[in-house]
């Protein structure tokens, strides 16, 4: 049982409550009826929850992605996909990676002050930095509160380069900002279309922008000449999987220059609610979902070794990045994402006290 505009209903138990429950049929009812009539009653709204943060700036220690500080403006994500590899981080929170993770979205409204901080410390050196790596920093929390424009506005005071990935429109309100960074070598941006058909995105990921609205986005992003890439992820056997080439192709149109792909994972409490999700929307593909997902993590719904958790393994994840990769050279993506210039960094206190830096200008290389 769906319901509109959602990715699931499933208040699903975090992994660290330490209560466990169990329904029970008292006899009045079926517990399926009484399920769907609270799921249908419920129809919560979104509620956004203001934060102060101590700290904006998180370390990566994987070597499966290509940045080394990672910025995300909010906690859970309104957008809703049923896939996402986030959802387990409400559980710290106390709160359900189902609906909750969708309902219940924190703004980190602070964060500009604390990036300047972090910036502003005399032994900072820039190191390839990502915004949006766990939760969109462009859901529709962001028109009302801004905290991720306000990020943006410290990176350019700084010149500290830095890349975006998103699946929403919204980046387009950013252009005049991203546009004259994008001129210095300072910013890239990654679109991530997981698929054509709108049908299937309208219930894959429920409040993220159309397909066809994300190329728009695209088109207008490079067009203001800023580079943008695509992320065909994640690829689910069966389902989108069929259309890689399909959005390699409209996203190369649309002027994308760079492209990559990472099949499905399904880390925690994200196993049970994408299977149930699948079951609801797909039965009669369920079966064959789940088995070559298997098949491509070995054995398991998910592999978090290093070096494996982003490519699968096996005969069928070779195949489909034969495939990706073979789209790409056909419309000539690369698949390598944009270097961008840290020499420009500079602190603007540093700078009017004279301490500029010497050194000649190097590469960072983002993933």
């Amino acid at each position: 049982m769906g319901q509109k505009g959602r990715g699931t209903v499933w208040r699903i138990q975090p992994r660290f409550d330490g209560q466990t429950r169990q329904e029970a049929d008292d006899g009045w009812g079926g517990l399926e009826d009484d399920r769907l009539r609270s799921e249908e009653a419920a129809a919560p709204a979104t509620v956004v929850v203001e934060e102060q943060v101590r700290s904006i700036l998180s370390r990566n220690d994987s070597p499966d992605v290509g940045f080394d500080l990672s910025i995300n403006p909010y906690r859970g994500c309104e957008h809703g996909c049923i896939y996402c590899y986030a959802r387990p981080t409400h559980s710290y929170l106390g709160l359900s990676p189902g609906l909750d993770f969708e309902t219940h979205i924190v703004g980190k409204v602070n964060a500009a002050q604390r990036l300047r901080q972090a910036l502003s410390k005399p032994g900072y050196r820039p190191v390839a930095l990502n915004i949006g790596s766990v939760t969109d920093a462009y859901q529709p929390a962001e028109r009302q509160l801004r905290i991720t424009r306000s990020l943006i506005e410290v990176l350019a005071e700084f010149r500290h380069p830095f890349s975006i990935i998103t699946k929403s429109a919204g980046i387009m309100r950013d252009i005049d900002l991203l546009a004259p960074l994008a001129a210095q070598g300072l910013v890239a941006v990654y679109l991530s279309v997981t698929t054509m058909d709108p049908a299937l995105a309208r219930i894959l990921e429920p409040r993220a922008a159309s397909p066809l609205r994300r190329l728009e986005a695209m088109s207008a992003l490079t067009q203001a000449g800023i580079p943008v890439g695509v992320s065909v992820s994640p690829v689910i056997p069966f389902l989108n999987e069929p259309d890689i080439e399909r959005v390699v192709e409209a996203a190369a149109a649309a002027g994308a220059s760079s492209g990559f792909s990472i099949p499905l994972r399904l880390p925690w409490e994200v196993a049970p609610l994408f299977e149930q999700w699948l079951g609801t929307h797909f039965p009669e593909r369920a079966g064959r979902v789940m088995a070559r997902l298997r098949d491509m993590r070995g054995g398991k719904v998910n592999d978090a070794r290093f070096g494996h958790r982003m490519r699968g393994e096996g005969v069928w994840a070779d195949m489909m990045r034969q495939r990706f990769a073979a789209a790409c050279r056909r419309h000539g993506l690369v698949q390598q994402r944009t270097p961008l210039d840290d020499s420009r960094f500079e602190a603007p206190a540093r700078a009017s006290k004279g301490q500029d830096e010497a050194g000649a200008p190097t590469q960072i290389a983002l993933f």
